[in-house]
């Protein structure tokens, strides 16, 4: 489990298993999953865990480790942590102190062992049962091995600095920090340097950053949104839409004294959405891709990704729109020159440890905005199935006060057109909620402050027009609106309890 689920959420469990017995459930599951190599790596790619630095390789009682990071364990434990902890960060696994007695109990936790197993023995004969299974042995006089048990992500950092240290955590670290000590002390220890600015860019296309097309991306889906916006204010209907249909607004008023707000309605959340989606992929783009964040790209990745496609949602409704079209022949191959490389450099400056009540008040921030996020992606689905197939839902037909069939019978075509936007809004929605969704898993650290701005501008953007809307047009149903009121109350909650731990003061460059 993650710490965004294990800190809010620990307590409750061991309300009700009891401390002991949650704790080691919570192992044990996770043993479960990681024992699997697909189970694996679910587990590190949705911790957002990566290949650690070249820099913090290097060797614990003469066996090469990918990272000089991992836990030391009693025998009791060793199963669960061999199977639980690589997964999470830790390089290496030691078991300490183990007799002969125990030498059955750590051959079993050694098989299937997909990080170095060494061994604290007491006496030789355990060193003997145990050595053509193992892969070396601890001593507790090694200078180099470092048994930390204060969760000090920062003290753990300052030793990982010297090139021969190796830290091994306490189990008691974990149980206090949360299952991501691993990555954040990685995080802490790797080498940075500063992030590019504007000047950098140059002005051949050919040799731009990715991090320049993604926030080129970002800034014309922003525009985009609120051309849409314009147009629904203004004009509301453009000459392919009076072609397509037949018919000008004067005429659609003349069917339904309602049609043209419902229409409005429509394309204003849509309008907004796609300024949320703007927001989220230029703070992606500034804050997270070029200061070499190996998340952020993932994230604007399957975010686009689902977005993209929903161009082709015309082959269900029969309703092609031309601004839809070129604006995505413009953008998706910005998109693509934005994805087509990982960033390598880590650039990022983290902010020192704060106090740890404001992280765990953060971590429930955290929990609340990947909640919000989930659903806002059911309800993206929902919303886009339903206007590929039924098109309207009860409350729909009842502010209309006509009937789906009525408006067939006047303009077979009224449907299809109202489906498309619909449709279109449910696919956009499903874009920003990912985006939402995994920037809030990925993203929360302490100082990151860019996070915060860009998840309350993207709430702004998507929230307030919609509650506008609906309130100016006088479509008020409380259960269709209940899922808006919801998001943003889990958002502004969210929001506030992070806002201090997101928003502290990263640690200056040093200077020359």
């Amino acid at each position: 489990m993650p710490d965004w689920t294990y800190h809010p959420l620990r307590g409750m469990a061991a309300g009700i298993l009891g401390r002991r017995r949650s704790q080691r459930t919570a192992l044990r599951l996770l043993a479960s999953i990681g024992s699997r190599p697909a189970g694996a790596r679910m587990i590190a790619r949705g911790f957002a865990h990566r290949h650690p630095p070249e820099g913090l390789a290097g060797e614990i009682a003469g066996v090469p480790v990918a990272v000089r990071l991992g836990i030391s364990v009693p025998p009791a434990l060793a199963r669960e942590a061999v199977r639980a902890l690589p997964p999470l960060g830790a390089g290496v696994v030691e078991v300490a102190p183990v007799s002969a007695d125990d030498a059955a109990t750590v051959r079993e936790a050694a098989a299937g062992r997909s990080v170095p197993l060494v061994v604290g023995a007491c006496d030789p004969a355990a060193e003997a049962a145990l050595k053509p299974h193992v892969d070396g042995f601890t001593s507790s006089d090694d200078p180099h091995v470092v048994h930390v048990s204060d969760p000090s992500v920062t003290a753990a950092a300052a030793v990982l600095k010297e090139p021969s240290a190796v830290v091994l955590a306490r189990p008691g670290v974990l149980v206090a920090a949360g299952p991501g000590w691993f990555q954040r002390v990685t995080e802490a220890a790797t080498p940075t340097a500063p992030a590019p600015v504007l000047r950098d860019v140059g002005r051949d296309p050919r040799r731009w950053p990715v991090w320049w097309w993604a926030f080129l991306v970002g800034l014309g889906m922003t525009g985009a949104g609120l051309g849409a916006a314009a147009i629904t204010l203004g004009p509301v209907l453009l000459w392919y839409d009076r072609d397509y249909l037949g018919m000008t607004l004067h005429d659609l008023h003349g069917v339904n004294h309602h049609l043209v707000h419902f229409l409005q309605h429509d394309r204003i959340t849509m309008a907004g959405t796609m300024v949320a989606i703007g927001a989220l992929y230029t703070g992606l783009a500034m804050g997270g891709i070029r200061r070499g964040w190996p998340w952020a790209r993932e994230v604007y990745l399957l975010s686009g990704t689902i977005g993209f496609p929903t161009l082709f949602y015309f082959l269900a409704t029969g309703f092609v729109e031309p601004l839809h079209t070129a604006t995505t022949l413009v953008l998706f191959p910005m998109f693509v020159a934005a994805v087509r490389r990982t960033p390598h450099t880590p650039r990022w400056r983290l902010a020192p440890e704060g106090p740890e009540p404001e992280r765990r008040r953060a971590l429930a921030g955290q929990l609340l905005l990947i909640v919000t996020g989930a659903g806002l992606f059911v309800g993206g689905a929902v919303i886009s199935v339903v206007g590929l197939t039924g098109v309207f839902v009860p409350s729909d037909l009842a502010f209309l006060g006509t009937s789906t069939q009525t408006l067939e019978t006047v303009n077979p075509r009224l449907t299809p057109f109202i489906a498309h936007d619909r449709a279109g809004f449910g696919g956009a929605l499903m874009a920003a909620a990912v985006a939402i969704t995994l920037l809030s898993a990925w993203g929360w650290r302490r100082g990151e402050a860019w996070v915060f701005w860009t998840l309350a501008a993207a709430a702004a953007a998507g929230f307030l027009p919609a509650v506008v809307v609906h309130g100016a047009i006088h479509y008020t149903d409380f259960l269709h609106l209940a899922p808006v009121y919801f998001g943003i109350a889990m958002t502004g909650t969210g929001l506030l309890l992070a806002r201090p731990y997101l928003c502290a003061k990263a640690s200056p460059w040093p200077k020359d």
